[in-house]
């Protein structure tokens, strides 16, 4: 049975007019017990991490973050505030994923509702993240199964640059990264593979692209386990996303890569990643979709 990581944690108090839809997570969660995708025993607290994170952060910004020590400057380039609940909500995000991951590599698949968090650099955070829970985890797997080859597919629109720093010497794991050429980040951090769209494209030239690339980095890496970075701000809808996929071109999206997963016959993880349409039951009926295909294809 595929268990779904959750927490209440996940939720604070934001700033009024904050461009983080944090309240998200909860209501994904609902929608999917109404819409009967799930069950309520399958949903888990994941609990917390400690020494899990410094897989892939130095100790410095660790403790700074956990003492509430970074700088009004680091703080404003976080874009969250930095307090028990953020600091918390982090270490438990990370934890949901590693957990996800521990979980597919028992029955296939596993899920996180937060997760994603690429902007995260080992020694700072950015772009409302904290900590990289994708490269802890993947990090993480590899400390069990130190021969696996994992494979990191980020779709979100904007590109992992986090992600891409921290792993860059690593191996073991292929950073793939698609993204909005002219989106955040400014400075893009070169992932093994990175595939840069243009503004407004569409759902069949996105998907081309897609089903393109994954077969080119097939051919010549091989994956053992796949992470699953699903933002949703591909979406035409999204304020910060600059792409022009419908909801079908973004089922279509994850459909491709759940397929593929299936193929392979591997086991993997799902994060959600980010997504900023102004109408946040956009947000919720794409992420609730991602979830309820990886469910059909994998589950």
């Amino acid at each position: 049975m595929v268990e779904i990581a959750f927490s209440e944690r996940y939720i604070y108090r934001l700033p009024e007019g904050h461009r983080f839809p944090i309240g998200k997570y909860k209501r994904i969660v609902d929608k999917l017990l109404v819409d009967r995708i799930i069950g309520a025993d399958q949903i888990y607290d994941p609990g917390m991490v400690d020494n899990e994170v410094l897989l892939a952060h130095d100790s410095d910004y660790y403790n700074k973050v956990i003492q509430y020590a970074l700088s009004p400057g680091e703080i404003r380039t976080l874009g969250v505030p930095l307090h028990e609940g953020s600091v918390g909500r982090a270490i438990n995000s990370v934890a949901g994923t590693v957990r996800s991951v521990e979980k597919a590599m028992k029955v296939g698949l596993g899920i996180s509702i937060g997760g994603g968090y690429h902007h995260a650099f080992s020694d700072h955070g950015e772009g409302f993240c904290i900590f990289n829970d994708l490269a802890i985890a993947a990090r993480n797997l590899l400390q069990s199964m130190q021969n696996y080859k994992i494979l990191i597919v980020d779709l979100d629109v904007h590109q992992g640059n986090g992600t891409a720093s921290i792993l860059s010497e690593d191996d073991n794991i292929y950073t793939f990264s698609m993204h909005g050429s002219k989106n955040y980040p400014a400075k893009k951090i070169p992932s093994n593979y990175d595939l840069e769209l243009p503004d407004g494209m569409s759902d069949k030239d996105y998907l081309y692209n897609l089903e393109h690339a994954l077969e080119l980095i097939l051919k010549q890496f091989y994956p053992d386990f796949i992470l699953y970075q699903a933002g949703v701000d591909v979406l035409q809808s999204d304020q910060l996303g600059r792409l022009g996929l419908s909801m079908e071109g973004c089922r279509k999206r994850d459909e491709i890569v759940f397929n593929t997963i299936r193929q392979l016959n591997i086991p993997s993880a799902l994060t959600l990643g980010g997504g900023y349409s102004k109408d946040v039951g956009i947000i919720i009926q794409a992420h609730v979709n991602t979830i309820n295909t990886a469910i059909d294809i994998l589950g």
